[in-house]
């Protein structure tokens, strides 16, 4: 099979594609709530006062609000006992408040004022002159610096042990989002397939990809995309000027979307045209390195187990070994929810115990620089009975869909 040959134009694949975002439901208030409350039970256990969270996607978990990160400090203090209140410049107020779903005081400074000692006058006012404060270990060095200098009387700690603690474990909402943000990009994938043609560009792929991304109801359209064709698939993010397609090249297509802010990331590759003996031998190489991580994914065993399982299969067929290529040059997988790449991570070094809720990607890609790169990317989560995918690995190197296209 060829995918693409004779398949349908632009125009005709973006027609069938219909919105898939009917019957999704967002974050509630309630469940806002009961993140502060969770947060506020590991501060207390931690003997953390309090933590502040910057505009990003740690805001946005904790308090429904979206905002983003700039140069001006804006975000949230959460305090281990008592409300939430907030920090922002004085001319950012009203629409602030507009996007808040957990409301709260909004404290605020001029531009010629400091935000770093408005920070500690918030905190004095909460009842906290002293002890562990944590800071977002997203926020920019700057406002980190700016509000110890200003606020020698605290103990500063990444309030990582917080956020990521809360962040890790996905809610039956959340994981309802990331399974129709990543139906969505499958549907995608199989649409870019069909409009694969000799000499189509890079370009022209990902203005396919981000059109159809809008088809399936995400008006921002693709949240990212990585088109690869030919021996420029040996290289995970791409290459400076990437090829047009030929017959018989590797074909490796990496995309996603944000739905209510959670992302879907999922690869593709195949060959357009007749795989050749060493396609179909690698491709098979990944996906057998791609189940085994799948099969080691158990309840308590370490986050490194899933890495080492899938790096063996492919040490044991010859290459690697650890990080080197050809090989695994990077990490089996990541985290993900509001981040595309969040905690924890399925690689050496991370003895996170597997718990239910948490999601990864498995992508163990096996790149062989001068030849082409196959990387198989499917999400799952950890259930009590062990791991779920949320989208099935590819079928076949001839249909990787499938269904014969």
């Amino acid at each position: 099979m060829t995918l693409g040959v004779g398949g349908s134009t632009v125009e005709q694949e973006l027609a069938k594609l219909t919105d898939m975002t009917q019957g999704t439901q967002p974050i509630s208030h309630g469940e806002y709530q009961a993140r502060i409350k969770k947060a506020q039970e590991l501060m207390k256990s931690q003997g953390i006062e309090a933590i502040y969270v910057n505009a990003g996607t740690n805001l946005y978990y904790f308090t429904g609000t979206r905002w983003y990160a700039s140069e001006r400090m804006v975000g949230a203090i959460i305090p281990a006992s008592g409300a939430v209140e907030y920090i922002a410049p004085a001319f950012e107020v009203d629409t602030l408040e507009g996007f808040m779903v957990i409301e709260g005081k909004v404290n605020t400074w001029q531009e010629d004022e400091s935000p770093y000692e408005l920070f500690g006058s918030v905190l004095n006012k909460m009842g906290i002159t002293a002890g562990n404060v944590g800071i977002d270990e997203s926020a920019a060095f700057f406002i980190f610096d700016g509000v110890r200098q200003a606020n020698s009387n605290f103990e500063y700690v990444n309030a990582k042990s917080v956020t990521a603690t809360c962040r890790m474990i996905k809610s039956d909402t959340e994981l309802s989002l990331l399974q129709r943000a990543k139906d969505m990009t499958l549907e995608v994938h199989k649409a870019a397939a069909r409009i694969l043609c000799e000499g189509i560009t890079v370009a022209e792929v990902e203005t396919f990809i981000n059109e159809a991304h809008k088809a399936v109801g995400i008006p921002a359209g693709s949240y990212f995309c990585i088109v690869l064709f030919g021996e420029d698939s040996a290289y995970p993010h791409g290459v400076k000027s990437p090829k047009a397609l030929e017959l018989n090249d590797t074909v490796l297509i990496d995309t996603g979307c944000q739905l209510q802010g959670y992302n879907s990331d999922i690869t593709r590759t195949f060959v357009f045209g007749t795989p050749s003996a060493r396609q179909r031998q690698l491709w098979q190489y990944e996906q057998d390195a791609q189940i085994a991580g799948f099969e080691a994914a158990r309840i308590g065993a370490p986050c490194s187990s899933v890495d080492k399982a899938a790096r063996d299969v492919l040490v044991a067929a010859g290459f690697g070994p650890d990080y080197n290529v050809p090989g695994l040059p990077h990490r089996t997988g990541h985290g993900i929810g509001l981040d595309i790449h969040e905690w924890p991570y399925l690689v050496r070094g991370d003895e996170t115990p597997l718990a239910a809720g948490m999601c990864f990607s498995n992508e163990p890609m096996l790149c062989v620089p001068g030849e082409f790169g196959v990387r198989h990317e499917d999400h799952f989560y950890m259930t009590e009975q062990g791991p779920v995918w949320f989208t099935k690995p590819a079928h076949s190197i001839d249909d990787p869909f499938g269904y014969e296209a």
